[in-house]
């Protein structure tokens, strides 16, 4: 099944294996390069590529050397990318992703944000190493709103730059999953407190990015129950199965298998579009299987994403059609290093 077409939206997907955003961390002055539009060019047989996570504001970058989608220079360094990617036959997303209380004046020249003013349990990344979380000020309620007009402004930004829709990043600890979160969401506004308060923002992101550029081009991605950068969530199963419920109409939901399969399954129901699932959870040290893949598609997925294999594997699709053996990435070169980006070659015959 992996290798059956599939309609999202408005984009034929000739399979249904999906690349997964990916932090590379090889942005020059916030704006991705030539090398990325190779990158993603080379894997444009993916049914659907969603980029790394890309900040929708200057306040929001969470690391150095991430790219952001909201100045010109950034929608026209973009179009470079998007035209490779198109040019080879691809379909390509935008992760937007606001770090939130991830993040440091060091990388962004501003104090991070969040729900509340609580530091996460953590080490964040500065273009000097790994220093503590610092302790983010929180939102007013009028700044949360901003928030979300930061979600919709680049989601315009990201159809002048040709992508084909966005997808929001709420999951692995970020802005949306610290409003989800009962230990980094304290507030006592109608963003807190009630599963119905913690949801709110989440969905008022997906309703403004839907309304500004249409259902078929938003996505959004979700680790329910997921720990990463000290997140707690109270009631899981009810907690996401209220915010699928008041999520709009929209291209799909993306989440990572943090939950158990019983967890996963009742949101599968829960959910009327398309549902992506990544078998391989939160960061590991191994890649995902086409077994994996497979037997989430006979459970009800109906696209697959795959991370970690696709850093050594550009041609994975072939690989999968053909029974092909995989290449494992090296984990010293996921970030920032010359080499492991664009000189995984495919497999030769």
């Amino acid at each position: 099944m992996l290798l059956t077409s599939y309609q999202l939206g408005n984009l034929t997907l000739p399979n249904r294996l999906v690349m997964a955003p990916m932090t590379r961390a090889r942005a020059v002055d916030g704006k991705p390069t030539a090398a990325t539009a190779t990158y993603y060019a080379q894997r444009a047989t993916a049914g659907l590529i969603v980029t790394e996570g890309v900040h929708p504001s200057a306040v929001s970058q969470a690391g150095p050397f991430m790219p952001g989608l909201h100045t010109a220079d950034q929608v026209e360094a973009w179009r470079v990318v998007t035209d490779a990617v198109h040019a080879n036959g691809g379909r390509i997303f935008a992760q937007l992703m606001h770090g939130g209380r991830i993040g440091h004046f060091e990388v962004a020249g501003h104090q991070p944000v969040g729900p509340s003013a609580i530091a996460a349990k953590s080490d964040v990344f500065t273009t000097t190493g790994m220093v503590p979380a610092p302790v983010p000020r929180a939102l007013t309620t009028q700044e949360v709103r901003d928030q979300v007009q930061a979600f919709v402004d680049a989601s315009r930004c990201a159809v002048e730059a040709g992508f084909d829709g966005v997808e929001l990043h709420g999951a692995n600890g970020y802005l949306i999953q610290q409003f989800l979160s009962s230990n980094a969401n304290q507030r006592e506004d109608t963003y807190g407190g009630s599963i119905t308060g913690r949801i709110r923002f989440a969905v008022e992101a997906a309703e403004a990015a839907v309304e500004a550029i249409g259902a078929d081009r938003v996505g959004i991605r979700l680790s329910p129950g997921g720990e990463v950068q000290d997140i707690v969530e109270a009631d899981i199963p009810r907690l996401y199965d209220e915010l699928l419920k008041a999520l709009p109409d929209m291209a799909y939901v993306h989440l990572l298998a943090t939950a158990d399969d019983e967890v996963l399954m009742g949101l599968r129901k829960a959910w009327p579009t398309a549902f992506i699932l990544n078998p391989g959870g939160q960061i590991g040290p191994h890649e995902s299987t086409r077994e994996q893949g497979e037997r989430w598609l006979a459970n009800g997925a109906d696209l697959i994403s795959y991370g970690r294999a696709y850093l050594g594997n550009p041609d994975l699709v072939e690989r999968f059609r053909l029974g092909l053996p995989l290449v494992g990435a090296d984990q010293e070169t996921w970030f920032q290093t010359e080499t492991g980006y664009v000189d995984y070659p495919s497999y030769q015959h």
